[in-house]
């Protein structure tokens, strides 16, 4: 049985890295949510692999929503025609409207500020709060060191081992969103925290 995607979102830098393969994968995964007729929430800035997944996936006729903190709209140059923009107060209300309007979450490369995003997002997985996928975008093997990271913590007893699986890993934008269609809970993994408690 899979789950109906219906938007998802993606974490991913603000800049474009240092190598094209970065903005290929970003124009790639915006040309296959349009492709599947699925809508795209990202962070909503203009630059960066940001941007380029936006006008890719607004290229290829796939509703695109930006949510993005009034502190950094300018600052990122927010996105302009043909995007939904969501502008809120604060980084936690950004991540968690973004969490609100999509289905799953899918990581391209990017920096401090797209790690914790993931990161958070595995978190809340991990605690019951929410029941969506997490889909490393490995590009050109960018995400492989971080995997072996999450190994490690699993090893040395800070990841239960039912929790692991939770951040997953793919090669291409439709294996991404697949991965996510077929995403369920791990057993073992606990309601610690309802959302109202947050």
């Amino acid at each position: 049985m899979t789950r109906r995607i219906r938007r998802i979102c993606v974490f991913c830098g603000s800049t474009a890295g240092n190598s094209p393969v970065f903005a290929e994968a970003a124009v790639a995964l915006g040309r296959e949510v349009a492709r599947r007729g699925i809508g795209l929430v990202y962070g909503g800035g203009a630059v960066g692999l940001m941007g380029i997944a936006a006008d890719a996936a607004l290229q290829a006729g796939a509703e695109v929503i930006g949510v993005i903190p009034y502190g950094l709209l300018k600052r990122e140059v927010g996105h302009g025609g043909g995007v939904e923009m969501h502008i809120v107060d604060t980084m936690h209300e950004r991540k968690a409207k973004m969490a609100e309007l999509s289905d799953g979450f899918v990581v391209l490369p990017g920096g401090y500020g797209t790690l914790e995003e993931a990161v958070e997002a595995l978190t809340w997985a991990q605690l019951g709060i929410q029941e969506k996928g997490v889909v490393f975008l490995d590009v050109d093997g960018f995400w492989r060191p971080f995997m072996a990271t999450l190994d490690h913590m699993a090893g040395t007893g800070f990841i239960r081992p039912q929790h692991r699986p939770l951040a997953m890993l793919a090669e291409t934008p439709g294996e991404a969103i697949d991965a996510l269609a077929g995403y369920r809970a791990p057993e073992g993994t606990q309601i610690w925290l309802r959302p109202e408690q947050m």
